[in-house]
């Protein structure tokens, strides 16, 4: 269990930590900031796309352990491990998206995105309270 919550922990970490580098290569304009904000068709599609997924992942990745097909598989911390790493990647991988989308359209709505993700990853937090509390959880709801 330990060893899973610290390969969880070092992955939200990581997530963070990129995001940090994003946004200091894209304020010191190491990347190109607006590169296509020229391109408002391929803009408007691309920000289409992402508020939709955004919309949707966000109350899916919070209530993901609350599914059946999940809670049966959240018995052992290998299951724990697997599904908790995709709840870490479906909000951290779409904020680190629309993080360099921002600056790569310079449009508000993607930054907004990003703050909104940012945020939803202290809700996901993998500590080990946390996954102890996930794991006893499945465990008393098979006991059921």
């Amino acid at each position: 269990m330990k060893e899973t919550q610290k390969i969880l922990m070092s992955v939200f970490i990581a997530i963070l930590v990129v995001a940090v580098v994003l946004v200091v290569i894209g304020e010191t304009n190491l990347l190109p900031n607006g590169e296509l904000a020229e391109e408002k068709q391929t803009e408007f599609v691309v920000l289409t796309i992402m508020e939709l997924l955004t919309i949707c992942l966000i109350p899916l990745a919070l209530r993901l352990f609350k599914f059946q097909r999940v809670k049966r598989e959240l018995i052992s911390p290998e299951g724990l491990r697997r599904w908790a790493m995709v709840r870490l990647m479906m909000i951290g991988d779409l904020m680190l998206v629309n993080i360099l989308l921002y600056y790569l359209f310079m449009n508000p709505a993607f930054g907004y995105m990003g703050i909104i993700l940012f945020l939803c990853m202290f809700f996901i937090v993998p500590t080990r309270s946390r996954c102890n509390n996930e794991l006893e959880s499945s465990a008393s709801e098979e006991d059921k």
